[in-house]
């Protein structure tokens, strides 16, 4: 069933003459891992912003179209009930850090305390999100002190102890080297798993294979393409549009042009690659794909 429901929706941020979003139409049902992916001004943060409800209600300009998530439309529904549904992390983790607080502990606790959680369900929630974020050590730790990459960790758990119903997230990895990277898609699977609904817009297209279930492909605020991760991210209308390609896809391409690639697929990881080139699998595949 679905939890996000887009219909025709197009908008235009104010003093702008070109929609940033274009009849955009798409569902994600509940428990889904969704990727975005897109060149520079696709429409990626727009689409994110939208399913926050930041659009239109903190950026204003002129939104059409239907925006429902959880049964709510953002255009018939106030930003503060809104956000009870949906967590959006930043791309830029110190935009989402209050100032209010001391430690990480008290940040993850500030959001609790202004809808009124009781003190000990705050302190269970607060443990136990940091515990599955792998930030426990964190918790004495000011935020300003921290890495960006640790600062990208503080933002998800601020969001994922909320319980939203749906996760949002624009480029959570961004700042992370790739053991980090790893753990946090780890989480973030994990968390689809027990039902929460995650879209994720990253660049990094190997990662999206690895771990969503479905990709969407945006340019000029427009769907180009969506279908299975192997569908998407191997298709030549990526690298004819402008579109980051992993490298195994990219190697593999050229060598099916020498006729050294005979695989019905592409790959997208290395494991993919390690099997198409050198195991003789009819559909170069590994466990997922």
């Amino acid at each position: 069933m679905a939890i996000v429901d887009l219909r025709n929706v197009t908008y235009r941020y104010p003093l702008t003459d070109s929609p940033a979003l274009k009849s955009i139409s798409l569902q994600v049902n509940e428990g889904e891992f969704v990727a975005v992916v897109g060149p520079n001004g696709a429409g990626k943060s727009t689409l994110c912003y939208s399913l926050a409800g930041f659009v239109p209600h903190f950026f204003k300009g002129e939104l059409t179209g239907i925006v429902e998530v959880a049964g709510l439309q953002s255009q018939n529904s106030k930003l503060e009930d809104w956000v009870l549904n949906v967590g959006l992390a930043f791309q830029n983790p110190f935009n989402q850090i209050s100032g209010a607080k001391y430690t990480v502990y008290e940040e993850l606790a500030f959001g609790l305390e202004n809808i009124g959680i009781p003190r000990d369900e705050i302190k269970a929630r607060v443990e136990q999100t940091m515990n599955l974020t792998g930030i426990a050590d964190l918790a004495d730790r000011s935020p300003y002190s921290l890495s960006g990459g640790q600062q990208q960790r503080v933002a998800l758990t601020s969001i994922l102890v909320m319980q939203p119903k749906v996760l949002v997230l624009d480029e959570p990895t961004s700042q992370m080297d790739p053991i980090g990277t790893r753990e946090v898609f780890g989480v973030i699977r994990g968390m689809a798993h027990r039902g929460l609904t995650v879209i994720l817009v990253e660049h990094k297209v190997e990662w999206i294979a690895a771990f969503a279930d479905r990709v969407i492909a945006l340019k000029d605020g427009q769907v180009l393409l969506e279908g299975t991760p192997s569908e998407v991210l191997t298709s030549d209308l990526l690298a004819e549009n402008g579109f980051g390609i992993s490298r195994y896809t990219s190697v593999a391409r050229k060598a099916k042009e020498q006729g050294l690639w005979s695989k019905e697929r592409l790959p997208v990881t290395l494991d993919e690659a390690v099997i198409g080139f050198g195991s003789g699998d009819p559909g170069g595949r590994s466990g997922k794909g």
